[in-house]
């Protein structure tokens, strides 16, 4: 036999259970086997997403503090006035309305903005006139997502901005989780041009005022009543 697929199948085909390809395969790496990777030629042709392509997306460029930086305050969530931020997208287009919302990591409170599109321009001007119009002193820190949309943002006055590192988006988990929830109301493909200041508001208002089993079934808005 020339290839693991076929000894698989050789294998089934005679009713044996017997692992899957990508298993025999790392066996065979492993050296587990009594087969090596020059006798079996189909493995060497074999494109297989490994170390080598998780370790190019590690050195993508950080645009600013990374959230390695971040105080034991901040992880260990002892208080309010930590927020994690990124958009919500209907359209992935980048001259197309988003959402930027913003979650306290503590409280779980959610702001919401609808900004026109989301180029970096728009995404630094919407954050800076967020922060101005709820007072700094509310804003410690924000952690954001790595995307080029971010890519102005560590020129952000009244806070401090980090970023998590290139496609790990679980180090945001609580924005990540609370975007989840938004999508019961703004679908994945569907446009937001039509989504009004209105609509938006009520949205934020109802993530807000829901009890949480994590905080003991208070509401994000027991702990931010101006947010609400």
């Amino acid at each position: 036999m020339h290839s693991v697929d076929s000894f698989v199948h050789f294998y089934r085909d005679q009713g044996k259970s017997c692992p899957s390809t990508t298993t025999v395969y790392r066996y065979i790496d492993a050296g587990l086997l009594e087969l090596d990777n020059m006798t079996l030629p189909k493995k060497l042709r074999r494109r297989v997403k490994g170390y080598k392509n998780a370790h190019k997306r590690k050195n993508k460029k950080i645009y600013g503090d990374s959230i390695e930086l971040r105080p034991a305050a901040v992880n260990d969530r002892t208080g309010v006035g930590h927020w994690e931020g990124d958009l919500v997208k209907g359209i992935r287009s980048a001259d197309e309305p988003a959402l930027m919302t913003l979650t306290e990591r503590y409280s779980r409170t959610e702001i919401i903005v609808k900004i026109p599109d989301y180029h970096a321009d728009t995404c630094l001007k919407a954050l800076q006139d967020t922060i101005n119009d709820y007072g700094a002193k509310e804003f410690e820190s924000i952690t954001f997502d790595n995307g080029s949309e971010f890519a102005k943002l560590s020129e952000i006055v009244g806070t401090q901005i980090y970023f998590a590192h290139p496609y790990s988006p679980w180090e945001r988990g609580t924005n990540e989780n609370t975007n989840g929830l938004l999508r019961e109301y703004f679908p994945k493909g569907k446009s937001l041009r039509d989504v009004t200041l209105v609509e938006i508001q009520a949205v934020q208002s109802a993530l807000n005022h829901r009890p949480r089993r994590i905080l003991n079934y208070l509401r994000p808005c027991d702990y931010y009543r101006r947010m609400a």
